[in-house]
């Protein structure tokens, strides 16, 4: 593939976005629709900078399951002072656990699992709330609950694993305990 082929194609699919948007697909359409440029973007510069097909194609596929993998943020609202009240309670007994956990590991001389900056925690749900789950964001070194949002998730990422809210990537610790 050249140069020219590859900037068109991306010229191409990126105007398409731009006219057709993507607000009519549902929150895995959107993620299979930017899975699907990134890994072909990624795939079409590693091709271009001197990578083999196959290392093309593998970047392709590993950056585009990569993008796909976001969390599924139906609706961000204000949070109401319960929401805020139990998101704290939550992240407190959270980042307790795991603090607990990182210095066991470190007496023990285990390998500790790097602390995360931002935990997302569970909160109740309000009546403004859409999706399976209601999650607020909480930094762990100020030990406050970060901004005032909500964001309602289709279904939470797994315990443990980080991913992306807004601007921030936290990790997912539930409702803490």
């Amino acid at each position: 593939m050249n140069t020219k082929t590859i900037k068109s194609s991306c010229c191409a699919v990126t105007a398409s976005l731009l006219f057709s948007g993507c607000s009519s697909l549902s929150p895995e359409g959107n993620a299979a629709v930017a899975g699907v440029i990134g890994g072909v973007g990624a795939g079409a510069l590693a091709r271009g900078l001197g990578a083999s097909s196959g290392e093309s194609a593998a970047i392709g596929l590993a950056t585009g399951a990569v993008v796909a993998a976001t969390v599924y943020i139906i609706a961000k609202h204000q949070a109401t002072e319960r929401q805020r009240r139990v998101a704290e309670q939550n992240a407190r007994i959270a980042a307790a656990r795991i603090e607990s956990q990182r210095r066991r590991a470190v007496a023990g001389k285990s390998p500790a699992k790097r602390k995360s900056r931002y935990i997302a925690v569970d909160t109740v749900k309000s009546e403004k709330s859409t999706g399976a789950k209601s999650v607020m964001i909480f930094d762990t070194q100020s030990q406050e609950i970060v901004g005032n949002n909500v964001y309602d998730v289709k279904a939470p990422p797994p315990k443990g694993s980080v991913a992306k809210f807004s601007t921030y990537s936290a990790e997912y610790v539930g409702s803490g305990g």
